[in-house]
């Protein structure tokens, strides 16, 4: 599963994490990956358990209920440097890069292990968070294998 350039937004400001997750959701839904109800599903999945994975990122995904939305196989890239809060108000949960995932069955999986891998390391997310093109976003995460 290649990523692809109109699945990337650089330089995203958020108001909520619902507008951020929204926004990772609408960017599957314009690639024609999944069906509008996907959305709601990934705002519930968050509700029922954070998608902040720490480290500044979110990996936005729709509960087992939605996979029936889901037509193919995507990821969305968005990167938001000012952040977005994804803990209560006390927290440092922010997240600054957002990876929206549908997956059928296990394709996603694998691209899901290795974007854990890179992001584990807090420079790597740093590098993605201050990327000024897609093509370099693309790249920081072809690398990784």
């Amino acid at each position: 599963m290649e990523l692809q350039p109109e699945m990337i937004l650089l330089d995203q400001e958020y108001a909520t994490k619902e507008d951020a997750i929204r926004a990772s959701g609408q960017l599957l839904v314009d690639a024609g990956c999944v069906e509008e109800g996907y959305i709601d599903a990934m705002i519930e999945r968050n509700e029922l358990v954070s998608v902040y994975m720490g480290n500044f990122i979110a990996i936005p995904h729709g509960t087992d209920e939605a996979k029936r939305y889901v037509k193919k196989s995507g990821i969305s890239v968005i990167q938001v440097p000012t952040g977005v809060r994804f803990g209560k108000d006390d927290t440092e949960d922010v997240a600054m890069v957002l990876f929206g995932i549908a997956g059928i069955e296990n394709e996603h999986l694998d691209i899901l292990q290795k974007i854990a891998i890179f992001c584990s390391d807090v420079e790597n997310v740093i590098k993605l968070a201050d990327a000024k093109t897609k093509e370099e976003v693309i790249g920081y995460l072809q690398e990784v294998e």
